[in-house]
C-alpha cells in the first residue's frame, strides 16, 4: 500500500462523490488521506502472531447479567410527556422523515 494520494487522486474521488472542492480543499483532502493511508501502513506492521481472534474490542468479562428490574409506570412517564395520548399509552414525537 502507498501512502501517496495526489491531488489527482482527490480530483477522480470527487468527481466520482459529485462534490465540487476548490484547490485548498483538494491540497488538504490529499493530505489528510495521506496520512490516514500511512496510518494504515503502521497498523497492519502490527505484530499479531498468536493473538486470538475477537468479536469486539472489549473485554467480555467487563460485560455484566440481564436482570430485570423495575421501570417508569407507563401513566407517570405519559403525565410528564407534552401531546401524549394516555388513553393509547402514545408519545407524540416531531416528524422526522418527510
Amino acid at each position: 500500500m502507498s501512502n501517496t494520494f495526489s491531488r489527482g487522486d482527490v480530483e477522480r474521488v470527487a468527481r466520482l462523490a459529485r462534490l465540487e472542492l476548490t484547490g485548498d480543499e483538494k491540497d488538504l483532502f490529499a493530505r489528510q488521506l495521506a496520512g490516514i493511508l500511512a496510518y494504515a501502513e503502521q497498523i497492519q506492521r502490527v505484530p499479531t502472531e498468536g493473538v486470538e481472534p475477537t468479536s469486539h474490542a472489549g473485554d467480555a468479562a467487563a460485560l455484566r447479567e440481564d436482570t430485570v428490574v423495575p421501570s417508569l409506570p407507563r401513566e407517570e412517564s405519559l403525565a410528564a410527556a407534552p401531546d401524549a395520548d394516555p388513553s393509547a399509552g402514545l408519545f407524540k414525537v416531531p416528524r422526522v422523515l418527510a
